[in-house]
C-alpha cells in the first residue's frame, strides 16, 4: 500500500488525526487522490491508515490505527457503532446526527436522520469517491426510505470538489414535519437550509427555555425560530424573533402557527436591531451563524461577537439574562468567554454564569481533535454591583 512518512513533531504524534502538507517528510508508492494510504513515522513504524488528498491542506486524515481498507463492511461497522453510541447516551436515533465525521471514525462523512429519511454529506474526496458504498451500507444498517445528498457545503472546495444537491436513494421526500422538544418543525431536506434542523442546538433550546417563563424574550439571529418557539412554549410573556433572511422569518412564522404559539417575527439585520432597540427585554438569545471559517479572520470575528454582546448587554437591566453562542471551532471556549467578559466591562455590567452550553451528544467530541468540538455557549445573568 502506498503511504506517507510523517515528519517528527507532527500533530499526529500528539493524538490528532490530521496530517498537514508541511508534516509529510516523503511519500512512497505513488498514492493517488482519494486513496487509502498507510502512515509511518520517521523510523518506519506504522501509524495506521488514512485517506489521502494532496489537493487539500490536510493531505491525510487517519481513520484507523491499523492497516484498514474502506469497503461496505467497514462502513457498516462504523455506522452501527455510531448509532449504538448515541442510543447509549439517550439520543433518539430517529432525529439525530448519526455519523459525525472523525468523531465516528469516518472522516468527511456526515449523516443526519429525520424519521425515515437521511441527509448525507461527503466532505472529503475519499468519501465522495465511495458514496455508493456508503449508500449501500446505510441502506443495510438503517433501511431509510430516502437519502438526500447535501453536498453543498463550501468545505468541499478545500478538497477540490464541486458542490451540489441530489438524491442518493429513493425519491425526494419533500417538506416533512418533525417533532423536537415538543415542538413541530417543517423541514425540507432537499431545498432547506443546512441538512434540516440545527440538531446540535436542540438541548440548548430546552435549557434556555427553562429560564424563560414570564420573561420578555428577544431571539436574535432566530433562523427557523428554535429558541423563540421553545421560549414561547415555556410560557414567556412575549417573544420577538429577528433574522435578516426572509425565508428564515417565513419558516419561523409558519412553525409558530403550526404549534399555536405567538411570536413577533421581524425581518431585520440583527446587528442594527440590537443597536436601535429599546431596553425592556429580560432574556436575549444570540445565536449567529459563524463569523469566521478560518484563523485569518478570527480577529474580525471576535470584534463582531463583542459588538453584539455589548449591544445586548445595554438592553438588559439587573436580573436580565443573556444566552450567547459561537459555532466556530477557531474561537475557543476561553476566547469566547473572554470576549463576553470584555463586553461586560465596557457595558459596565457584572455577569454571573448561569449555565454553559455545548453541542448535543449526537455531535461527539474527540478530545485530541478540537475541531470536532465547535459549539460553545454561555447563559449569564446581569447582577447588581455595589
Amino acid at each position: 500500500m502506498a503511504g506517507l512518512i510523517i515528519a517528527p513533531r507532527a500533530r499526529i504524534f500528539h493524538g490528532h488525526e490530521w496530517v498537514y502538507a508541511s508534516e509529510v517528510k516523503k511519500t512512497f508508492g505513488s498514492p493517488q487522490p482519494g486513496d487509502v494510504v498507510t502512515l509511518k513515522d520517521f523510523r518506519d513504524r506504522p501509524l495506521g491508515s488514512a485517506i489521502y488528498n494532496p489537493a487539500s491542506q490536510i493531505v491525510a486524515r487517519r481513520f484507523s490505527r491499523r492497516k484498514q481498507d474502506l469497503d461496505v463492511d467497514f462502513f457498516r461497522r462504523r455506522i452501527a457503532q455510531a448509532v449504538r453510541h448515541r442510543v447509549a447516551r439517550g439520543i433518539d436515533p430517529s432525529l439525530a446526527r448519526l455519523v459525525w465525521s472523525e468523531s465516528d471514525g469516518i472522516p468527511g462523512l456526515v449523516v443526519d436522520r429525520y424519521g425515515d429519511h437521511l441527509s448525507v454529506q461527503c466532505l472529503t474526496l475519499a468519501m465522495d469517491r465511495r458514496v455508493e458504498m456508503i449508500r449501500d451500507a446505510l441502506i443495510a444498517e438503517l433501511e431509510p426510505a430516502s437519502m438526500v445528498l447535501r453536498n453543498d457545503s463550501p468545505s468541499r472546495r478545500a478538497e477540490g470538489m464541486e458542490c451540489g444537491i441530489s438524491m442518493l436513494h429513493g425519491e425526494n421526500p419533500g417538506p416533512q414535519v418533525v417533532r423536537a422538544n415538543g415542538i413541530e418543525f417543517e423541514i425540507d431536506l432537499m431545498d432547506g437550509q443546512k441538512t434540516g434542523l440545527y440538531l446540535d442546538q436542540l438541548d440548548a433550546h430546552a435549557d434556555v427555555a427553562a429560564t424563560a417563563g414570564g420573561l420578555r424574550v428577544l431571539d436574535a439571529f432566530c433562523n427557523q425560530g428554535g429558541f423563540a418557539l421553545a421560549c414561547a412554549r415555556a410560557g414567556a410573556a412575549a417573544v420577538t424573533a429577528v433574522d435578516i433572511s426572509a425565508a428564515a422569518c417565513d419558516a419561523a412564522r409558519a412553525n409558530a402557527a403550526r404549534n399555536a404559539l405567538e411570536i413577533d417575527v421581524r425581518e431585520h439585520n440583527a446587528f442594527d436591531f440590537l443597536k436601535h432597540a429599546e431596553p425592556g427585554y429580560d432574556l436575549i438569545v444570540l445565536d449567529p451563524p459563524s463569523f469566521t471559517r478560518n484563523k485569518k479572520t478570527l480577529k474580525d470575528a471576535m470584534r463582531g461577537y463583542k459588538e453584539i454582546h455589548l449591544r445586548a448587554l445595554k438592553l438588559l437591566g439587573k436580573g436580565g439574562i443573556l444566552s450567547t453562542f459561537c459555532c466556530s471551532h477557531h474561537a475557543s471556549r476561553e476566547l469566547f468567554l473572554a470576549n463576553l467578559a470584555e463586553a461586560a466591562v465596557d457595558a459596565k455590567k457584572s455577569l454571573r454564569l448561569v449555565r454553559e452550553h455545548a453541542q448535543r451528544a449526537d455531535h461527539p467530541v474527540m478530545i485530541t481533535l478540537p475541531e470536532t468540538g465547535y459549539l460553545k455557549g454561555f447563559t449569564v445573568e446581569v447582577v447588581a454591583t455595589r
